[in-house]
């Protein structure tokens, strides 16, 4: 049995990760319909050998469709009620439902029942929110979380094609002597991080450091865990990385923790400091693990523990979620909004 399926901003680096995604999940698929903006109109991708041609999006995109897959943007504001009107759950890759109440926001490692009481819409939520998110649920099974704090070192592509483009010829020009003015990010990225991911809020913390507060507090449903976060933008092409230190409610030594990460779905433990064995963005991206590492007891606090997390933003942080919470919808039977 297939399902009719349309990937909305298909020709983005989302949508583009979602075909790749689809064809080695082997995804059940009857229909696939492509849409994106009137400028990508016409363009052709190809999907398990057959060449599609990508439509403009309108409301009509959704007829007949089961299952909506939104790549980020506005376009969800703008067209997701019409996918819903007929009779088409939409996952939606951006933050514009991801904090309303009435949209379940799903981590398939760590909240997968909230798929079934969807009312049509369900939330994927931040990249740097399920990367941390997959490495806390088996700590906070096994020990509780009174308290984190979270360090991020995020990849250029996480603002879109136009952040590789700008740190790749950046970098050659800086090289060559020459001047390349920043233009997507607030300074120069090449050779230099900045601690400033989207726009300044309240306390002066950015919209991403309160995305990680508020989206984790959703997805674990337990607002009592005290989070903070300082995400930074690096000169890495893909791949997010993360520095987290843990308060847990008792105490779970480093070993204890090894054990319960690597026996965690979708984890992978890399860590053995003496062969230099840790995560890192070069070995993480194109995979959909969430890669643990650095793991060790915290000196300063009688029950506290910091992890490496690096995983591919793009993937587990994006595509790979929504087609996980698409696998779900099918597992449950409950593409139909309750």
């Amino acid at each position: 049995m297939g399902f009719n399926v349309v990937i909305v901003g298909a020709s983005g680096a989302v949508g583009q990760e979602f075909l790749k995604v689809l064809e080695e999940r082997n995804f059940p698929i009857n229909q696939l319909r492509l849409c994106a903006t009137a400028r990508s109109a016409g363009k052709q991708m190809v999907f398990r050998g057959q060449t599609l041609v990508v439509e403009e999006t309108t409301p009509d995109s959704f007829q007949d469709m089961q299952i909506a897959l939104f790549a980020g943007g506005s376009a969800s504001l703008e067209f997701g009620p019409a996918a819903v009107q007929r009779g088409c759950v939409v996952i939606d890759n951006s933050s514009n439902y991801r904090l309303k109440p009435d949209v379940p926001l799903v981590v398939p490692e760590v909240n997968p029942e909230d798929v079934k009481w969807h009312k049509g819409i369900i939330a994927n939520p931040n990249c740097s929110t399920i990367i941390m998110v997959v490495a806390l649920k088996p700590i906070y099974d096994a020990a509780g979380i009174k308290r984190v704090v979270v360090s991020t070192y995020q990849a250029v592509s996480g603002a879109g094609a136009e952040g590789i483009t700008e740190l790749a010829n950046q970098t050659r020009a800086i090289i060559n002597g020459e001047d390349y003015p920043p233009q997507k990010f607030p300074y120069q990225i090449a050779f230099n991080l900045i601690p400033h991911i989207d726009v300044f809020q309240e306390m002066d913390y950015t919209k991403e450091e309160w995305k990680m507060v508020k989206e984790t507090h959703k997805i674990m449903h337990d607002d009592s865990i005290g989070i903070t976060a300082t995400t930074v933008r690096v000169p890495v092409f893909r791949s997010h990385s993360e520095s987290i230190n843990i308060e847990t409610k008792t105490k779970l030594t480093a070993a204890r923790a090894r054990e319960v990460l690597a026996k965690a779905p979708g984890v992978v433990v890399l860590d053995d400091p003496a062969n230099k064995q840790y995560p890192m963005p070069l070995y993480c991206s194109d995979k959909d693990e969430v890669f643990v590492g650095r793991i060790r007891e915290d000196n300063s606090l009688p029950a506290g523990l910091n992890l490496w997390v690096v995983a591919d933003q793009i993937r587990k942080g994006a595509a790979t979620n929504a087609v996980q919470i698409a696998e779900l919808l099918v597992k449950y039977n409950c593409l139909a909004a309750s």
